[in-house]
């Protein structure tokens, strides 16, 4: 065939892929929101619970991001057309016993490009968008301030059922994890707390450790509960008022009437009390901590996500292409074999641009499967080049199809 003739027949191939794109990506237009949607949970999960939404900035652009979902799901299902074409495009340059691999190229190109995708969805997106969207800092005061909520909430409902004892016992317990995880765990954050922040969290506990307390001890601490009420209400209305001094004497003063209430369980009563500041203090440290806020469009997280799914799917075709290209001759397992160091810092090249986070282990798992394939794509071209000497010598081995 002359290079016209080539060309020719390349773009016919060309035409026949793009048409089976775009019949496939039509196809998937119909389910582009359900198909969104699994391919956004990595990055919603790594959001926290209140804030699992993205955004999008025009009135088009949710359109135009299912249609994009739409295209790129054509493309990832038009896999084995493409590889097809590919092989049907070089294969008059090859023997007719190498031909014979045709039907291999195209099942194990298709299960090697969709083993790619899915270990990039299953194995990087969960922890390079927890890496991207979460503080380390402040994940780690948010965990430990939900154990010690826990806790509260089991001191408080005892508290209700009238043991005060076991409701002492998990408040110093819960406590205690408190101040010896801020004492040492955390450096200062950037912004300073808000006193604001902190006072309204202990207006909230007060009022809890209240209701409990009523519900513990019923009628005759009727009295004495209704003056830590009005405290509590001086309390709110500094707080109002910006009054924030005032307001916490207010708040120490009501809780200090709760002795009256049961005067045996004063000291548990205190303790509940210094839990529920300690833990007006730790969120508002977390809160502090959390002073930038991820906002994601929908366009912007799509097409990072969908970039990361080709490229790990491309990276788990090398083997295959690899052996392509050791079946057509164009490269040579003892040039490979001389150059895999270089290959090497290559793909740690690669998977340094291609990663879009910082830390060692989203560039392991990158680099990690780059470098694997590559070893696998030199094993698949010595294979290759040792049966083709073998039937060279004898040539009554055929080669397996």
């Amino acid at each position: 065939m002359s290079l016209a003739e080539h060309l020719t027949e390349l773009r016919a191939r060309l035409v026949k892929c793009t048409l089976a794109v775009l019949v496939l990506g039509g196809v998937s237009l119909v389910f582009a929101r359900p198909i969104f949607g699994v391919l956004m949970k990595p990055v919603l999960a790594a959001l926290p619970p209140e804030a699992r939404s993205l955004v999008y900035t025009s009135g088009i652009e949710e359109i135009n991001v299912l249609m994009k979902v739409g295209v790129y799901c054509g493309i990832f299902l038009t896999t084995p057309v493409i590889l097809w074409q590919i092989w049907g495009f070089v294969s008059p340059g090859l023997y007719p016993e190498e031909r014979r691999y045709a039907s291999p190229f195209v099942i194990f190109g298709s299960l090697a490009f969709m083993l790619g995708a899915a270990f990039c969805y299953f194995a990087v997106l969960p922890s390079m968008f927890q890496f991207l969207l979460n503080e380390e800092e402040a994940a780690a005061v948010e965990s430990r301030m939900d154990v010690a909520r826990m806790r509260t909430e089991d001191a408080l409902r005892f508290l209700r059922l009238g043991d005060a004892e076991r409701a002492g016992q998990l408040a110093k317990e819960a406590t205690s994890a408190l101040v010896s995880a801020g004492d040492g765990m955390l450096d200062e954050p950037e912004v300073v707390p808000s006193e604001s922040v902190e006072l309204a969290a202990r207006l909230e506990g007060l009022g809890k450790l209240l209701d409990a307390t009523a519900d513990g001890f019923g009628v005759p601490s009727r009295l004495v509960l209704k003056q830590a009420v009005e405290k509590r209400v001086v309390a709110a209305e500094a707080f109002g008022r910006k009054d924030y001094a005032v307001a916490a004497a207010a708040m120490d003063e009501a809780a200090s009437l709760l002795a009256g209430v049961a005067p045996t369980r004063t000291e548990e009563l205190a303790g509940l009390w210094k839990l529920e500041k300690e833990l007006a203090t730790g969120h508002a440290r977390h809160e502090a901590l959390r002073w930038t806020r991820p906002m994601l469009t929908m366009n912007e997280q799509l097409s990072l996500v969908l970039v990361l799914l080709l490229a790990f799917g491309v990276i788990f075709e090398l083997p295959l292409v690899m052996a392509l290209l050791g079946v057509v001759g164009v490269v040579k397992s003892k040039w490979l074999f001389k150059y895999q160091r270089h290959a090497f810092v290559v793909c740690l090249i690669a998977a340094a641009i291609l990663t879009p986070t910082g830390d060692v282990v989203n560039l392991s798992l990158m680099a990690g499967p780059m470098l694997l394939c590559y070893e696998l794509g030199v094993v698949a071209v010595w294979l290759i080049e040792r049966r083709r000497s073998k039937t060279e010598v004898d040539p009554s081995i055929s080669p397996a199809p």
